[in-house]
């Protein structure tokens, strides 16, 4: 029962932060066309649909292994393109940023320990 709530918690992050990014990509596309991905608004909505997907997969014990590993494929490149601290101009901006990187990182943490769960003996 931990395990499952565990996966739920964890999934609200995705199935938010993709529902929001799909339905109103806002700046996120000219992040994506500046790191030279072709198609930016398409490459943030159908990221934002798999982080929902994924999400809801996770959140309903649905192949959790397999959402945990979908979800961990789409936060790298999330967070290298959204979250590229190196780059901000300003101490705030850079700040705002390390913590979203960071964020993602113990996101990442935690779908790995997601994807390395063994199935309970009956």
């Amino acid at each position: 029962m931990i395990k499952s709530l565990a996966r739920l918690l964890l999934s609200v992050i995705f199935i938010s932060g993709g529902y929001n990014a799909f339905r109103e990509p806002g700046n996120r596309p000219k992040k994506v066309a500046d790191a030279g991905i072709p198609e930016p608004e398409l490459a943030v909505k159908a990221n934002g649909a798999t982080m929902v997907v994924g999400g809801a997969m996770l959140g309903l014990g649905i192949l959790p292994r397999l959402a945990a590993f979908i979800l961990l494929a789409v936060l790298i490149p999330t967070t290298i393109v959204g979250h590229a601290f190196w780059k901000e101009e300003t101490e705030a901006g850079r700040k705002q940023q390390q913590t979203q990187f960071a964020k993602n990182l113990s996101l990442m943490g935690g779908l790995l320990l997601v994807m390395t769960e063994r199935k309970a003996q009956s």
